[in-house]
């Protein structure tokens, strides 16, 4: 892994994390929150689903290709909004 794929998947992370704070308003922790938890959940769980599911960074070849550049984004993605979810959940049990 580069640190051209973990900035992607820090970057696509926040973005995952904003775009289900706006899907799930009652879950939100504000875009501020909703950035933060999608930067750590991508690129932790960008990593984990790379691991687990074998796409993204890590290619046989040196420089960027576009496969890698997708897998980034999608795990940084999914892993950000997946974090920013279960912050909001386990935020909103508490709460109570």
């Amino acid at each position: 892994m580069d640190i051209i794929g973990i900035l992607i998947q820090l970057v696509s992370g926040a973005v995952g994390g904003n775009v289900i704070g706006g899907i799930f308003k009652r879950l939100s922790l504000g875009t501020m929150g909703n950035s933060i938890a999608g930067i750590i959940g991508g690129g932790l769980g960008g990593q984990v689903l790379q691991e687990l599911l074998g796409f993204g960074g890590g290619g046989t070849g040196s420089g960027l290709y576009i496969g890698a550049i997708v897998g980034d984004i999608a795990s940084g993605g999914v892993g950000g909004g997946i974090l920013m979810l279960l912050i909001g959940i386990v935020r909103r049990l508490f709460s109570r």
